[in-house]
């Protein structure tokens, strides 16, 4: 039933686009963990076409994050090309825990999805000047899955941006992370390559700017260069990767750029609830209040962000207009709020319809199940959205044979809307 079911979303998704995903089965280059190469080609492309790699979470693959995701057909009105690797591992994470990844050419999960960049620039005359990453949760960083406990799985996604910013800043322009940790956080000295890092994801490994760029520049010893604007995503609900990552990875690229505090601060931006920070032309970070892991992707934004679209250059902070139509620029030094709405974490009573894709639904909290088990229930939810399945007994059925009953009746009465 959910094969079928996939299946069909995945035809409607495609049916409207000018071309279909494809995939590189030849040899590209160095590809030591044989990560998987899809990509998305429009129909008509630019003469010097821009490069976006989208990088899946755990659990997921370059062909359900190009479903998933709106870049294929932001790329048939924008005429660049997408790139959507597909993790090797059990679990399908990403390695971003060992010396290998972690390493400037040393192999691993990186090495891999940095040749498809090279392939694409000297295949499809891909503007090497305007090659971007993105990723969510694993896609933004974490270890492979194969060796991470039921009670500690998570998505790694957004942690691989980081990591592919940090260790190959030569092919990118900007990046744009949801939801991870910052690029060498997960490494753990003597330990297996792809080991799970618990300190790290609840927020409890804290350096220096100093220290993060000194990590940063050892994974690729003696590069001069200039290193990716970074855009940081990061719920303050989330409890796989805690929120206290996001000042750790604003802490890290801090350290590569010489920033200090943020020099404007805008309320409501891009969406209610959402804080946006601004830090210096190549750095911002994103705080969404009350949101868990992972924050919904925002690809216009990204499309901004990257210089694709109009609003702003990638690593040129664009003008950020808050929900009450209010401006403040990047050269701003106060705080500005667009509106009277409140940013504190909405509690259980006032959001009761509150879908686990928007934010954790806060009437799960209490159980202190493991991350398997919300997860599961996150993907699930997922499901029911994108069918249209809101209705309680619509959705029953998917959830009974994966979810414990005290959770699935604690979600059904309260966080499903009626």
């Amino acid at each position: 039933m959910l094969s079928l079911l996939s299946l069909l979303g995945l035809a409607t998704a495609a049916s409207a686009l000018t071309s279909s995903l494809q995939q590189v089965t030849s040899s590209f280059g160095s590809n030591p963990t044989n990560v998987g190469f899809y990509y998305y080609k429009p129909t008509t492309v630019a003469t010097k076409p821009k490069l976006i790699v989208a990088i899946h979470e755990c659990t997921a693959s370059g062909p359900n994050y190009f479903s998933s995701t709106t870049y294929s057909s932001l790329a048939d009105t924008y005429g660049f090309i997408v790139i959507y690797p597909s993790s090797p591992w059990s679990g399908t994470c990403w390695d971003v825990s060992s010396t290998a990844t972690l390493t400037h050419n040393g192999g691993s999960d990186s090495e891999g999805i940095a040749s498809m960049v090279s392939y694409a620039i000297s295949t499809w005359n891909v503007d090497s000047s305007n090659v971007f990453v993105t990723g969510t949760s694993s896609g933004g960083a974490s270890p492979k899955l194969s060796d991470v406990s039921s009670s500690n799985w998570i998505d790694v996604a957004a942690m691989m941006t980081n990591v592919m910013a940090a260790v190959y800043p030569e092919l990118f322009r900007a990046a744009s992370v949801y939801s991870g940790v910052a690029a060498g956080c997960f490494a753990e000295p003597g330990e297996a390559d792809d080991s799970w890092n618990a300190q790290c994801a609840e927020g409890d490994v804290s350096k220096t700017p100093a220290q993060w760029a000194a990590i940063v520049k050892a994974m690729y010893p003696g590069y001069t260069g200039t290193y990716p604007a970074i855009q940081e995503y990061h719920g303050t609900a989330d409890t796989t990767l805690y929120y206290p990552n996001l000042a750790q990875e604003i802490a890290e690229w801090s350290g590569i750029f010489g920033y200090g505090s943020a020099t404007s601060v805008v309320q409501n931006t891009p969406q209610s609830g959402y804080t946006k920070s601004i830090y210096g032309p190549a750095l911002q970070g994103i705080s969404a209040a009350g949101v868990g892991h992972t924050v919904p992707v925002q690809e216009a934004q990204d499309l901004i962000w990257f210089g694709i679209t109009t609003g702003g250059t990638a690593g040129v902070p664009e003008p950020a207009v808050g929900s009450s139509g209010s401006t403040t620029t990047g050269s701003t030094t106060t705080t500005t709020t667009t509106s009277s709405t409140s940013t504190s974490p909405p509690s259980s009573s006032s959001v009761p319809g509150e879908r686990l894709s928007e934010g954790f639904c806060p009437v799960l909290k209490p159980f202190r199940m493991g991350t398997m088990r919300r997860h599961r229930i996150y993907w699930f939810d997922r499901l029911c959205v994108a069918l249209r399945l809101q209705r309680v007994e619509w959705c029953v059925a998917l959830f009974d044979f994966f979810t414990p009953t005290d959770v699935y009746a604690a979600y059904y009465s309260q966080c499903l809307p009626a």
